[in-house]
């Protein structure tokens, strides 16, 4: 019984020692600050300025730089047609024939009445100046031999405008006539293209204009001929900055190597810039955009393990290309800036920066 006893107390001496320790512990840990939390790790570059070769990237479309509807000047019926849809042709062709046997005839009436106009004109020449005829009768028969050869030329032009020809060399398109049609003045018979040379028009942003100018070379892509480039230059910068867009109207003439391009597709068009010795320029997922302007999130007071307090700076971006935004204002060599992760970061926060990642990503232009 004894010994029940003392087994009990013993056992409620432990318990009691083991209560006020944890008691302790707990208010202990409850009077000790708490630790700091990690920093956060985050992928950054080292701002560093390099030689820039910009080139500013549009989307447009191509635009022919000669192209005409082929249409009749007279009335009449088609007798003949002498091309092939979707034939070249050359400059002076005739492509369609219009019935003149009418003119034909009457300038061959024409024709007999100038010659006799003419013989009876050189009568009065030699008989004038002897007193033969009166003067009067020599200007009557000059006069009658110019109408006779105005009547020839109007006769022969109203013939020649039958013979329909093509204007300049280029590609016929589809016929819209048939043989035996009777055509108005311009009704329509076929479009003829040249696709030598094509004109190329895009838009810039005003902003850009001031690196806009006559003879820059302009490199010309389309979806329709994948790892093809068509190479151009800036003929024409539009004066009049559009009134919704403030963008500007560029036209540059492109050589249609193999004549590939046609008129209407839609282009990237690659506007070599002039360039600049030292730009700075960082990854496009480092730069945030909201009304305020745009800023980056740069890494400050780094200690020698690469960690940072994280602060928010205004910057001016300028032209995007390739993934990455040009810094005009803002930041300045030796910065490093947050490329991934920033949205997760509060000012003011530690960071961890990976030097690792922003030397890969130093190398990507």
């Amino acid at each position: 019984m004894r010994r029940s006893v003392f087994l009990a107390a013993g056992a409620l001496v432990v318990l009691s020692g083991a209560l006020f320790l944890w008691r302790t512990e707990r208010v202990s840990a409850a009077d000790r600050p708490a630790s700091p939390p990690a920093p956060l790790p985050v992928e950054t570059i080292v701002v560093k300025p390099q030689a820039d070769a910009p080139t500013l990237e549009a989307v447009g479309s191509l635009e022919a730089v000669r192209q005409v509807t082929i249409a009749p000047e007279v009335a009449g019926r088609v007798v003949d047609i002498r091309f092939v849809a979707g034939s070249r042709v050359s400059a002076g062709q005739t492509l369609v024939q219009l019935y003149d046997a009418p003119e034909q005839a009457k300038l061959a009436g024409l024709q007999a009445k100038a010659d006799y106009t003419r013989r009876q004109f050189d009568r009065a020449v030699q008989l004038v100046p002897n007193g033969a005829e009166p003067k009067a009768t020599f200007d009557a028969r000059r006069y009658e031999l110019d109408a006779a050869r105005a009547d020839i030329r109007e006769t022969r032009a109203v013939i020649t405008q039958k013979l329909i020809r093509a204007p300049f060399s280029g590609v016929i398109g589809l016929r819209r006539v048939n043989l035996g049609q009777y055509l108005n003045p311009g009704d329509p018979i076929a479009t003829l293209t040249d696709l030598g040379v094509l004109y190329a028009n895009f838009t810039v942003p005003q902003k850009e204009l001031s690196r806009v100018s006559l003879g820059q070379t302009v490199r010309v892509t389309t979806d329709a001929y994948p790892g093809r480039t068509f190479e151009g230059h800036v003929t024409a910068i539009e004066p009049q900055v559009g009134d919704e867009t403030r963008n500007i109207t560029v036209q540059a003439t492109v050589t249609n190597t193999g004549q590939l391009l046609r008129p209407g597709m839609y282009i990237d068009a690659h506007l070599a810039l002039p360039g600049r010795d030292a730009v700075i320029s960082v990854p496009d997922t480092a730069v945030q955009t909201s009304q305020a302007g745009d800023t980056v999130v740069v890494v400050e007071q780094r200690d020698g393990r690469g960690v940072g307090v994280a602060r928010v700076r205004q910057v001016r971006a300028g032209a995007r290309e390739r993934g990455r935004i040009v810094i005009e204002d803002g930041l300045r060599a030796g910065d490093v800036v947050v490329t991934t992760g920033q949205l997760r970061v509060a000012p003011g926060a530690k960071v961890q920066a990976l030097a690792d990642a922003g030397t890969r990503r130093e190398t990507v232009r």
